[in-house]
């Protein structure tokens, strides 16, 4: 872990950072609080501060304030103060500024080793802490077999893009994908190949898409694309360049191999009137059924369906 040490004593630089790297710490100085300020706005700024109470032009208690005052924004930063102003007063002083602990000089060295494997192992916990909340984030967010948005952040991101499209005026385009006959796909060569075709296909669509565009499975063996600022001709170029992608190469699987095809049905939003989102997929909806109905691996845009209709759909 990454220590910065904070003093304007070039003895005491030197000794606090020869003690931190005889504790297997790595050691970043600064002379000054404004020194040491310009160096935690840098990315991977260390996160365990040693910071001297009286330093040239932002002493101790100024530099903490600055660092509570982060908040959020930033990773949480452990600081320990060290002072040659002792008294319960100036602890709790050093406390209400934001300090983690406090530690006055003269120190002794293992009770400095102590504090700061306390504030090692702080961090730590919030590491944890934060790396689980992500998880549990990407979870609540993502398919977890194809790593893909869920059915839910999908729509989401189609109801955002659309509001979008409303305040810029600017179209957004539509994709509503289907693997062709995945049933046999299942019933011939297995749910685990079925499976790795499902992953392989939704890279091969992520990969082909803007930084700013949004793929999902939309369930089972269907995908909804949002493409933002894109128009009709756009969208179907864009739809028939991934259909392409996806029949262009066989997805192999445990020794299996199998050319797989999609249909896709393609709409585009003119982003001007309100709750279409309903509209939208069905429009999608039944342009995809066309493409099943007139042979599979190909694209169909119909003109807006004017009510919601319930079929089956040929696989």
């Amino acid at each position: 872990m990454q220590a910065l040490v904070v003093d304007d004593s070039a003895v005491y630089r030197k000794l606090v950072g020869d003690h931190l790297r005889s504790w297997g710490f790595g050691v970043t100085l600064a002379v000054s609080g404004s020194d040491a300020w310009q160096i935690l706005q840098q990315p991977d700024s260390p996160k365990l501060v040693l910071l001297d109470w009286v330093l040239p032009d932002l002493d101790g208690i100024e530099l903490c304030g600055r660092i509570r005052q982060a908040g959020a924004s930033a990773p949480y930063v452990y600081v320990i103060l060290l002072t040659s102003n002792e008294g319960r007063q100036n602890m709790l002083n050093a406390m209400q500024a934001g300090a983690d602990d406090y530690l006055a000089k003269p120190f002794d060295e293992h009770e400095l080793k102590a504090r700061l494997l306390v504030g090692k192992r702080i961090l730590d916990l919030q590491d944890e802490l934060v790396s689980a909340r992500e998880s549990m984030r990407h979870a609540a967010t993502h398919d977890s077999l194809t790593g893909l948005l869920n059915r839910g952040e999908i729509l989401n991101m189609l109801e955002r893009e659309l509001e979008r499209g409303r305040r810029e005026h600017k179209p957004l385009g539509v994709i509503l994908a289907d693997i062709d006959h995945f049933k046999r796909v299942n019933d011939t060569l297995g749910h685990l190949f079925g499976d790795e075709a499902l992953r392989e296909i939704g890279r091969r669509l992520r990969a082909q898409l803007r930084p700013y565009d949004g793929v999902g499975r939309y369930g089972g063996e269907e995908f909804l694309l949002v493409l933002p600022n894109c128009d009709l001709p756009g969208a179907l170029l864009r739809a028939n360049d991934l259909r392409g992608l996806v029949a262009s190469t066989p997805i192999s699987f445990s020794g299996d191999e199998l050319l797989i095809t999609m249909s896709m049905g393609v709409t585009v939003s003119a982003c001007e009137g309100k709750n279409e989102i309903e509209g939208l997929l069905a429009q999608a909806d039944a342009g995809l059924y066309a493409a099943k109905e007139k042979g599979r691996n190909r694209i169909e845009h119909l003109l807006p369906v004017s009510k919601k209709v319930h079929r089956a759909r040929k696989s």
